[in-house]
């Protein structure tokens, strides 16, 4: 999947100099400002990208591109407002990989991504990193693996809501070694991390990019990112790949999308603005300094991806046995 996607963003940038200014001219859109509605909370990982591609795009699209939290229920609040919107481009998603994960996490939504909504494109992806509190005995994964099997329950580790990225990886991580460990939910990343680095929990999976400062400031000790390779911020922090289980891949991918019917060559604008946002070397620096790795797809790419990763976590979740109301 992310090599897809690298490979589609260097291979369209010969032509993003021309398709702008041809479609440009095809239909009066966008006529006011655009909503970007994140379903996460400001500052949050989700929030972080969202923003620095709203004011690259705007640019391109020649109206503002404003950033609008609608946070709750894992990003089901925000999805439900943009899949109820006017499908006239003017309202759009900046989803995460969590939309995949909902209709196996809920036994009720009041959406239906596959039907109510449409893809734009994929945007980028964020590893994740596993870190403890710095009074945890521990240097490396291997010490951090032995601490808790010694300990079975006896841990707590935090994540931005049960059923959310940050705490799937972590069972993922904690099942394939056995290990038993108490799962505290937080509403949202952030206060997830000052708990982590407050000892209320003593560990997390969370995203690169909102872990980073705790990292950089020694409030939280990043012991292995869940990236297929080592990550420039943090170029001495081993996978969990290399380290202890080959081939483990998880991070928190982003997108966007917008209510069903929404015109084509709407899709189209829309699609070619986000991936001259993602071409662009001061976005691309920008990003790069967080960790966040750019990706981009055309919308029928994207619409693939989500298939197929909402069959992934569907069997991942049921194994979790995690259902929410």
């Amino acid at each position: 999947m992310r090599q897809m996607g690298r490979r589609f963003l260097l291979g369209a940038l010969a032509g993003l100099a021309a398709a702008p200014a041809a479609l440009a001219q095809s239909a009066p859109w966008p006529t006011r400002p655009i909503r970007l509605v994140v379903p996460f909370p400001p500052g949050g990982p989700t929030d972080i990208v969202a923003r620095v591609l709203a004011e690259r795009m705007a640019r391109s699209l020649g109206q503002p591109v404003v950033v609008e939290n609608r946070p709750g229920a894992n990003g089901n609040i925000g999805n439900d407002a943009v899949a109820k919107a006017e499908p006239d481009g003017h309202t759009v998603l900046y989803n995460t990989s969590s939309i995949t994960l909902s209709p196996a996490l809920y036994t009720r939504l009041s959406y239906d991504a596959q039907r109510d909504l449409a893809p734009v494109l994929q945007t980028a992806t964020i590893p994740l990193v596993l870190a403890v509190n710095p009074s945890l005995p521990v240097r490396d994964v291997k010490g951090f693996v032995e601490h808790l099997r010694a300990r079975p329950g006896a841990l707590s580790y935090g994540s931005a809501g049960s059923g959310n990225v940050t705490h799937l990886a972590a069972f993922l991580l904690l099942r394939s070694q056995g290990l038993e460990a108490v799962h505290v939910p937080y509403r949202g990343s952030a206060p997830a991390l000052v708990d982590a680095a407050g000892g209320q929990v003593q560990f997390l999976t969370d995203t690169v990019n909102s872990a980073l400062p705790l990292i950089r400031e020694g409030r939280l000790r990043a012991l292995a990112v869940t990236s297929p390779r080592r990550l420039a911020p943090l170029p001495d922090v081993p996978t969990i790949a290399e380290t202890l289980i080959p081939g483990f891949d998880v991070g928190a991918w982003q997108g966007m999308m917008v209510p069903a019917r929404t015109p084509p060559a709407i899709i189209e604008r829309l699609n070619a603005a986000a991936m001259q946002a993602l071409a662009d070397p001061e976005v691309r620096e920008k990003l790069a300094q967080q960790g966040t790795e750019p990706l981009g797809s055309t919308p029928e790419e994207y619409g693939r991806i989500l298939r197929a990763e909402t069959e992934r976590w569907g069997r991942v979740i049921a194994e979790s046995g995690v259902r929410l109301e």
